[in-house]
């Protein structure tokens, strides 16, 4: 699982404290609690510290996949693609004369001219011209890719939720240039208190009520679990300690509607089932 942020720990505590208001019993079939909607986001960041030319893309302008989002300054990218492309050249050349002079030789030994030594040295000249051509070769993709990647392009359908920078700006390597929400499914992250982890699982099912929608009740499913708690401290943990951890967890809406945001609060319901114990089955408590 990712790194948990600082405010994801104080929802996650939130959480916990509401969980704990909200009177969760799994004894009963229902565990109730809080989470946020949340929609997969995508970052695209720069592949180089460049000037951005072009950004023809402001927030909340919805895109298709393989729209143009921002561009880069690409004149060195370009001058070392020219530069791949003369250093190609001369390798073909180069390979051609090698076979050329291999062929030469081959006859002339055949003719009892040529020494075999003559022939095989032709014959290693010839090798090393095909390894510098493929060299060449690789290099004019790397530099055709590094100039390529100075256009960013949206990589799937969604909304540009995020513009960091200002066209005009010099953005450092690595640096976020566009987050785009995409058009995929939301799904809602809760927490989960460690005493009800081991009746969560992926397919429980789950009834969402989100504000916004009164009287409306939409229906999911738990995703995933993380293995991981949210508050992990680096002794060990006390029984007073373990009170207090929470474990992440998604729960997909399988009818969300369209223009559900992200952000949103939701009260969710988990239909559970008591676990049983081995021996005797009675329910774990």
């Amino acid at each position: 699982m990712r790194e948990v942020t600082s405010s994801e720990v104080r929802r996650a505590a939130s959480a916990a404290l509401l969980c704990a208001a909200l009177a969760c019993s799994p004894e009963s079939g229902e565990l109730v609690l809080v989470g946020s909607i949340e929609r997969t986001h995508v970052e695209l960041v720069a592949t180089a510290s460049e000037v951005i030319v072009e950004l023809p893309v402001v927030r909340g302008q919805p895109v298709a996949q393989g729209d143009v989002l921002a561009r880069l300054d690409a004149t060195l990218a370009e001058a070392e693609v020219a530069s791949a492309n003369a250093t190609l050249a001369g390798a073909r050349t180069s390979e051609r004369v090698a076979q050329h002079d291999l062929e030469r030789l081959a006859k002339l030994r055949r003719d009892g001219v040529a020494s075999q030594q003559a022939l095989e040295r032709a014959e290693l000249q010839r090798a090393e011209a095909q390894a510098r051509l493929r060299e060449a070769e690789a290099r004019l993709a790397v530099a055709h890719k590094r100039a390529s990647d100075l256009t960013l392009r949206a990589s799937a359908a969604g909304v540009v939720d995020q513009i960091p920078f200002e066209r005009g700006e010099r953005v450092p390597a690595g640096a976020v240039l566009i987050v785009l929400q995409t058009e995929s499914a939301p799904w809602i992250r809760i927490w989960v208190p460690q005493r009800e982890v081991p009746l969560v699982r992926p397919g429980t099912p789950a009834e969402i009520r989100i504000d916004g929608l009164p009287g409306r009740t939409l229906h999911g499913h738990v995703l995933d679990v993380a293995r991981e708690p949210a508050f992990t401290p680096h002794y060990a943990l006390t029984e007073r300690d373990r009170e207090h951890l929470v474990y992440e967890a998604r729960v997909m809406i399988d009818d969300a509607p369209d223009a559900l945001r992200p952000g949103v609060p939701a009260d969710v319901t988990l239909r559970v089932e008591p676990m049983l114990t081995a021996t005797g089955g009675h329910a774990i408590q």
